[in-house]
C-alpha cells in the first residue's frame, strides 16, 4: 500500500500541515519537529508527490515549454528538437521538470495561455517565435507570470529573452556571397510576422544596399511555414522567371526544398545556404552549407534565465548566442 502524508503525520505525531511545512523547509517549524518528521519519512520510505510539494510551498519546479504548432509539426522541425534538448538538459541539472504544451492554430491565444498558467501547476514558461504586439507576452507581463522567450521580443523591457543576432547573421552571409562574385542573390523565408524573419530579411536587404545592389522583390519570397515543400515551391517561383547566382534559405528544411528544385530544373552553379545546421544537412547531395544558430545552446540559456529568476539569482535578463557559417559543397 502506498504511504501517504497522513501516515507520516501519524508516525511523527504531528498534523499533516506540519509535514507539508517540513517538506517546504518552513522556518516556522522547530528543528526538533523537523527531525522527527524526517525520521518518519525515512522509516516509512515516503516519497512526496510533486503536486503535494507544490501545494505546500507554492512551487512545483515544473516549467512549461509552449511550442507554436501541433506536436507533429514541432517534432518534424529539428530546430525545436535541438532547442528542447538544451532546455531539458539544463532543467535536469537544476532539478526542474519540463512539461511540453502545443498550440493548435484554432486555439484562442489568450485562452490557451490562461489554461496553461492558471492552477499553480507550473512555475514558469518558455516561449518560441514572438510577434509584434504579442498577445501571449502582453498577457504574461500583465499577470506578472515568470516567462522567457527564445527570440527577440519587440519590447524588451521586463522580458527575459535569448536569441541570435539574426540581422548580423544574414548581413554577414550576404556580404560573403557578394564577395565571392554573387550579385543576384535570392532570399526565401517564412512566417513574415515573427521577429526572427523580419531581422533576417532586413539583414539581407541592408547587405545588398551596402554594396549598391538594387533589391529585386521578385527574388524575395516568404512562405507560410519552414518546410521542405515550401522551399521547393518558393525556389520554383523564383527560378522559373529569374537567373540567380545564390539563394539564402532561412531554414535548412527550406534549403532542402530549394536543392530539390535546383536539381529538378538542371542548374549546377547556384549556391544554396540554409539556417540551423541540422544534422541531416551534411548528408544531402550536395551537403548543404548552413548557418549554425546553436539551437541547443538557445534552449539551455533560455532555461538558465528563467530558473535564475525563479531562484532569485542575478542575471542581465537576456543572452545573445553566436552564429557560425558551416561551409559545405552547396556554397559555390
Amino acid at each position: 500500500m502506498k504511504v501517504t502524508i497522513k501516515d507520516v503525520a501519524r508516525e511523527a505525531q504531528v498534523a499533516t500541515s506540519t509535514v507539508s511545512r517540513v517538506l517546504a523547509n518552513s522556518r516556522k517549524i522547530s528543528e526538533e519537529t523537523k527531525e522527527r518528521v524526517n525520521e518518519a519519512i525515512k522509516k516509512l520510505n515516503y516519497t512526496p508527490s510533486i503536486v503535494a510539494r507544490g501545494l505546500a510551498n507554492n512551487r512545483t519546479r515544473i516549467l512549461a515549454v509552449l511550442l507554436p504548432g501541433g506536436a507533429e509539426v514541432s517534432f518534424e522541425n529539428p530546430f525545436f528538437v535541438q532547442a528542447m534538448k538544451g532546455i531539458s538538459m539544463y532543467a535536469e541539472k537544476e532539478d526542474y521538470y519540463i512539461m511540453y504544451a502545443f498550440k493548435d492554430k484554432k486555439d484562442d491565444e489568450e485562452e490557451w495561455v490562461k489554461k496553461v498558467t492558471e492552477g499553480n501547476l507550473i512555475d514558469g514558461l518558455c516561449l518560441f517565435n514572438v510577434k509584434d504586439n504579442d498577445i501571449t507576452i502582453n498577457y504574461l507581463k500583465k499577470k506578472q507570470f515568470p516567462f522567457v522567450v527564445i527570440g527577440r521580443p519587440e519590447q524588451i523591457d521586463g522580458v527575459l529573452w535569448v536569441d541570435n543576432d539574426n540581422f548580423a547573421a544574414v548581413y554577414n552571409l550576404t556580404q560573403k556571397l557578394i564577395e565571392r562574385g554573387n550579385k543576384t542573390i535570392a532570399f526565401i523565408g517564412a512566417k513574415s510576422d515573427i521577429n526572427v524573419s523580419k531581422d533576417r530579411l532586413n539583414g539581407y536587404k541592408q547587405a545588398m544596399y551596402s554594396r549598391n545592389i538594387e533589391i529585386d522583390n521578385e527574388l524575395i519570397i516568404e512562405m507560410n511555414n519552414f518546410t521542405e515543400e515550401e522551399g521547393y515551391i518558393a525556389a520554383h517561383r523564383i527560378l522559373e522567371k529569374n537567373k540567380v547566382n545564390a539563394i539564402i534559405a532561412t531554414d535548412d528544411l527550406l534549403g532542402f526544398g530549394v536543392q530539390r528544385a535546383i536539381e529538378e530544373l538542371g542548374y549546377k552553379d547556384i549556391s544554396v545556404v540554409g539556417f540551423n545546421n541540422i544534422p541531416l544537412s551534411q548528408y544531402k547531395n550536395p551537403p548543404l552549407a548552413s548557418v549554425d544558430i546553436n539551437s541547443e545552446k538557445l534552449g539551455r540559456y533560455a532555461t538558465k534565465l528563467i530558473i535564475d529568476k525563479l531562484e532569485n539569482r542575478e542575471n542581465k535578463g537576456y543572452h545573445v548566442i553566436e552564429t557560425n557559417l558551416i561551409e559545405r559543397e552547396s556554397l559555390k
